[in-house]
């Protein structure tokens, strides 16, 4: 186990929780009901929360952590635009929510799974997959119960 290893896991998921933050902040400014405003406003500060977090450890083992997102993310947003000007609205934000939501389990799954990072960043990285399925989960309820309306 070494700190770089843990440095470039913690900056990996620093990005792309920078990424869901920008998501949910861009979400946030194009939905149509209140309701899901308030959920993506909630969600990208609970992510900052997140990113403070990791940072933090990031900072504890000498590491600068990044402060910018990921170029896919950006385009992920554009076809996220392109399909609410489709007329996708609310639907098509919650599936592109979703989506990014299931990428970031993922990312934090594996690096929960990895044995090359020492415990206390595994136990941060942990403690911060608790908003992580927060989040997810409720995106998929939130757009199953929406999909079941409509």
């Amino acid at each position: 186990m070494s700190t770089n290893t843990d440095i470039a896991k913690l900056d990996d998921l620093i990005v792309t929780t920078i990424d869901s933050i920008k998501g949910y902040e861009h979400s946030a400014e194009h939905a149509e009901s209140d309701r899901y405003t308030e959920f993506f406003t909630s969600m990208a500060a609970e992510r900052r929360q997140v990113v403070d977090a990791l940072s933090a450890r990031s900072r504890e083992l000498g590491g600068t952590p990044a402060d910018y997102g990921s170029t896919a993310a950006t385009v992920h947003r554009r076809i996220e635009d392109l399909r609410l000007a489709l007329g996708g609205g609310d639907h098509a934000i919650l599936s592109e929510i979703e989506r990014g939501e299931d990428y970031l389990k993922e990312e934090f799954e594996r690096a929960i799974a990895d044995e090359h990072i020492s415990s206390g960043t595994n136990g941060v990285i942990r403690i911060c997959f608790d908003s992580v399925m927060r989040g997810h989960d409720r995106a998929k309820q939130l757009k199953d119960a929406l999909a079941a309306t409509g």
